[in-house]
């Protein structure tokens, strides 16, 4: 239950803070997607069926505040949720590459699918251009942000585990 508590918690910061606080500081209107950040940490952190959960609700929050449709991006951050979570038993706690590498293809593909469904089939052809000015410095900053963000989370998620297990054991 505690589990729960504080994922909530954990997206609803990394909401307010994706569309607050990182709005005023982004870079050539580009700002860090902290809720991809979460939902494929808490993928490979814990199982596929948490990172759908995660996923869903993180584009749920995008979709209520900023989609034009209600589910597009509750369906894409459950998939990314999914096949981050597949990645759960080669995950160890200690090593940040994999969680780097699994955030950078994340946001490609999320960048990529928005790009396709959103732009390309509207008849916006120019890939290069979204590719170099918008793909690319929001994946980067994404990375810069993910080397500060994960730590917290993995903390997080920790103490919580270490808790529970302390609790199971007085009972």
């Amino acid at each position: 239950m505690k589990k729960n508590i504080i994922l909530f918690l954990v997206i609803l910061a990394s909401f307010i803070l994706q569309t607050t606080l990182f709005q005023v500081l982004d870079f050539g209107g580009i700002s860090p997607n902290l809720l991809m950040i979460v939902t494929a940490s808490y993928g490979f952190m814990f199982d596929k069926k948490y990172g759908m959960v995660t996923g869903f609700f993180c584009g749920l929050l995008m979709d209520i505040f900023y989609g034009s449709v209600l589910g597009f991006y509750a369906l894409i951050y459950l998939y990314i949720g999914a096949a981050n979570g597949s990645f759960h038993t080669i995950f160890y706690q200690n090593d940040i590459k994999l969680p780097l590498a699994l955030i950078t293809a994340s946001d490609f593909a999320y960048l990529f699918v928005c790009y396709v469904l959103l732009f390309l089939l509207r008849s916006r052809f120019d890939f290069i251009f979204y590719l170099r000015n918008v793909m690319i410095p929001e994946i980067v900053y994404t990375i810069f942000i993910t080397v500060f963000l994960y730590p917290c989370i993995l903390l997080l998620n920790r103490n919580e585990e270490e808790s529970e297990r302390e609790e199971h054991k007085g009972v």
